[in-house]
């Protein structure tokens, strides 16, 4: 019995449970509240997950970025197209999310919200935080205890900190380093075994949404998902096809041919991770970029470079503000672009990281983390395009690198038709 669930995929299995869970709470109605325990529970376990999970990541891929100093001019490319691309995507999910407004008029007073969630909610917005206090809130006076209010700011900094502290240490600080690294990979692994509650959280949680909330909740979830896949191909094919096409000069088709195999690995396993060594054959064999600057860009960037998660985090945020009536200023927005690239950074590249990275930016700027339970159910259908919308960059960024360098085979690329 355990085997033949376990030899069916994930996303078929989370799929299930979500068309299941939708018609159960249809039928049974607000009774259906009396199983969200059971979605309760795989959001405590996800709430569990997020310090190590960002600390140990951040930690080792800040680190790793010491090999840009071998790589030189290939490395401080990259990084800077990662950032530029990552908040290009966290601001075009604010924009999405402020014009079509995709939480406004549901009604979640028939919700239970935690009381300790409203009085933070409410107390951000009787009392705004200026940006003078925001600066003071990064300065970590005592990491523990940043640890255990999982205070988003001061953490990531305590995390970048510690990275570069590992990086100017050089060889003594290598066995740091290897502490971090085969933390983050336990991490991922505890994760995954978490992702294994998915079809049974999902069930809950979307029963519980379909029988209380009924089917207007089901209608703005299903914009939600309209918009998450409409901001991955915008990201797709204006900003990477604008890419490939105006600084790499290449033709965008002939690349997109090229990434085919890794587009559908990464679209079906949800997987950055999974999809590495895929997307890694395809810049190689398919693009024509060198192996230097393929293994370093795409390794890098499986690491960081989740622009889809990114713009992800900037549209769930505000459909949960709206959602809950939190009011947002532009200091939220800036926010929100500066913790949705630095949680996209910190996101591992296995299906569900997204999220995790959800209790950083929706605690750092008062919306109810409520929310994560509302879109816990969809996730998994969302993050199939994140996913592919993240590996798809790394391809181009290591294509537009490789052909800023001249570290690409461009004959090999154009003549490249059969893939």
């Amino acid at each position: 019995m355990l085997k033949a669930w376990f030899n069916i995929p994930l996303w078929q299995r989370v799929i299930g449970a979500l068309i299941l869970g939708i018609l159960v709470g249809y039928f049974w109605g607000p009774e259906a509240a009396s199983i969200k325990i059971i979605g309760d529970i795989f959001i405590a376990f996800i709430k569990m997950l997020v310090v190590p999970l960002i600390f140990f990541s951040l930690v080792a891929g800040v680190a790793s970025i010491g090999d840009l100093r071998k790589l030189g001019s290939v490395g401080w490319r990259a990084l800077l197209i990662f950032v530029v691309t990552g908040q290009m995507a966290v601001w075009l999910g604010l924009g999405i999310g402020t014009f079509v407004q995709p939480g406004s008029g549901l009604d979640a007073s028939a919700m239970q919200l935690d009381s300790a969630a409203l009085e933070r909610a409410q107390d951000r917005q009787e009392n705004a935080v200026t940006f003078q206090d925001m600066i003071l809130e990064v300065v970590p006076s005592s990491p523990v205890q940043v640890m255990a209010d999982v205070n988003v700011l001061p953490l990531i900094v305590f995390s970048l900190l510690i990275g570069i502290g590992i990086l100017m240490a050089k060889e003594e600080g290598e066995p740091v380093l290897k502490i971090f690294e085969s933390g983050s990979v336990v991490m991922q692994k505890v994760t995954m075994v978490v992702m294994e509650l998915t079809p049974f959280g999902v069930f809950a949680l979307m029963a519980w949404v379909a029988g209380t909330l009924g089917i207007e909740a089901l209608q703005a979830l299903g914009i939600l998902v309209f918009l998450n896949y409409l901001g991955c191909f915008l990201i797709i094919g204006i900003i990477y096809a604008g890419m490939i096409k105006f600084i790499a000069r290449l033709p965008v088709i002939d690349f997109f041919r090229g990434i085919i195999d890794a587009i559908a690995v990464s679209y079906s396993t949800a997987s950055s991770n999974a999809t590495l060594p895929v997307t890694l054959r395809c810049t190689r064999r398919n693009l024509g970029v060198s192996n230097s600057v393929a293994s370093f860009v795409i390794s890098l960037g499986a690491t960081i470079n989740m622009n889809g998660t990114a713009m992800y985090l900037g549209l769930a945020t505000l459909f949960g503000a709206q959602v809950f009536g939190v009011d947002l200023s532009w200091s939220d927005y800036f926010l929100i672009s500066v913790l949705g690239t630095l949680g996209a950074i910190g996101a591992a590249g296995i299906p569900g990281s997204g999220l995790i990275m959800m209790v950083l930016v929706f605690g750092a700027v008062g919306v109810p983390l409520e929310t994560i339970a509302l879109v816990a159910g969809i996730d998994r259908i969302m993050d199939m395009m994140r996913t592919t919308t993240n590996v798809s960059g790394d391809a181009a960024v290591a294509t537009t690198v490789a052909s800023l360098t001249n570290e690409i085979d461009r004959e090999e690329m154009i003549s490249a038709d059969d893939v």
